[in-house]
């Protein structure tokens, strides 16, 4: 399954650093972050909790990021 999230980040190696948090967050089968229209989509594995799974999106990015949201 694929999902669109609606991000805040304030640069291109910022977004760069948000999508490699969110790409080895467990439950995410590939993510990209698209700074130019302030999306992320991730694709998640089978049987992953979206919301679950999200939650730690979120706490990883802000960990490789502080100055960004993942808004779900």
């Amino acid at each position: 399954m694929k999902k669109n999230f609606k991000i805040d980040v304030d640069c291109a190696a910022c977004a760069d650093k948000m999508e490699v948090a969110a790409q080895k967050t467990a439950g995410v089968k590939k993510a990209t972050v698209n700074f130019m229209t302030l999306k992320m989509t991730v694709e998640f594995e089978d049987g992953a909790d979206v919301k679950s799974v999200m939650q730690e999106v979120r706490k990883n990015c802000k960990k490789a990021e502080d100055d960004c949201e993942v808004f779900i």
